[in-house]
């Protein structure tokens, strides 16, 4: 895919320039089907619906990628903020943030723009 043909400005911005959407306002928010969570750039799979909770903070969170190589960390200082990023490991896409406040087993969240996502629901759904 050639992102920057193929998305939309606003999904590119968010992706490639590092920006966010507006608290719930993602269509993947209340999403509540069994599947998979890819990349929207790449089609990788980054999360499971399985890892999926309501977080209460607007975008959709996870306590886990769907595989730790799945997505790639780095610390980001922007906005007067220490936090981390998440970018998807095979194209690099910028797709949110983790903080340490999510519910067990790992205690993560992981908060994701929805724009970012494409979610394939399993067959049964």
């Amino acid at each position: 895919m050639n992102c920057k043909k193929e998305l939309t400005p606003f999904e590119y911005h968010v992706m490639f320039e590092k920006g966010t959407e507006p608290p719930f306002s993602g269509e993947l928010l209340n999403e509540k089907r069994e599947g998979i969570y890819r990349c929207k750039c790449c089609g990788q799979p980054l999360f499971h619906s399985g890892a999926k909770f309501d977080s209460g903070t607007g975008w959709p969170s996870f306590w886990a990628p769907i595989a730790p190589e799945a997505v790639e960390e780095e610390v980001d200082t922007s906005h007067g903020m220490v936090r981390t990023e998440v970018h998807c490991s095979k194209c690099k896409a910028h797709l949110g943030h983790v903080f340490p406040d999510g519910p067990p087993p790992t205690g993560l969240r992981y908060c994701i723009n929805s724009v970012c996502l494409e979610f394939e629901p399993t067959e049964d759904n």
